[in-house]
């Protein structure tokens, strides 16, 4: 499974969990319009740290938390090996 088929199935998932009525996962859709408060994101990133074995957000120095899906999936995607 590629690594924004296994984001998007995280996102569902959490979205279940916590409640949340989720839109149709596209690329330009605003982090902030998915319905996910901070306590889903952070339970999100756990669990993709989990699951793919890194957290981004942590390996970079200057790492800011993207803005709509499309940059979430991205900041996943190019992590160096």
């Amino acid at each position: 499974m590629s690594t924004r088929l296994r984001i998007f199935a995280a996102m569902k998932q959490v979205a279940e969990e916590q409640r949340v009525t989720l839109p149709p996962l596209v690329d330009d859709l605003s982090l902030h319009e998915t319905g996910f408060d901070s306590l889903a994101f952070a339970i999100l990133v756990a669990r993709l740290e989990d699951d793919l074995g890194i957290d981004p957000f942590t390996i970079a120095e200057d790492a800011a938390f993207p803005l709509t899906v499309g940059d979430f999936v991205q900041a996943y995607e190019n992590v160096p090996a």
